[in-house]
């Protein structure tokens, strides 16, 4: 049950809808019920088909953009594209970032990114990120 948390929470964690996987995946790695290996999989995994979501709207739903309901903002999209077309592909590593990540990806599919470069790049990215908490919290707890 821990893990399917852990991973709902890295997916919503990827979307604009408010969630903090980072609190979860930290808890699990203290409470030491399963490998790290594991742990870094599920969430990388989740947070990756968040991603992957927001890469969809972008693709295909941004014919609703003037909805009071589309989960982005214009000047995010507008920012976003600009960052987007202004490095390409590699600013998809900082999918992950707070602020930027999610808009990135939203561009991504807005520009038609190659889905296998889209998958690669932000799964390096995001793994990278996680990789990098586990090792604080296991130094820290």
């Amino acid at each position: 049950m821990d893990l399917l948390a852990l991973f709902l929470a890295a997916l919503v964690a990827a979307t604009l809808l408010p969630a903090q996987s980072e609190i979860v995946l930290a808890a699990l790695v203290l409470a030491d019920a399963h490998p790290v290996w594991l742990l870094l999989a599920v969430a990388t995994a989740g947070n990756v088909l968040g991603s992957c979501v927001n890469y969809a709207i972008g693709r295909f739903l941004m014919r609703f953009a003037a909805h009071r309901r589309f989960p982005f903002r214009l000047e995010q999209v507008d920012r976003a594209q600009g960052w987007y077309a202004r490095y390409g592909w590699v600013s998809l590593f900082l999918a992950w970032a707070p602020i930027i990540g999610d808009p990135l990806t939203l561009a991504a599919g807005i520009l038609r990114e190659r889905i296998w470069r889209f998958l690669l790049v932000v799964t390096l990215g995001k793994a990278a990120r996680y990789m990098v908490l586990v090792a604080a919290v296991q130094a820290a707890g």
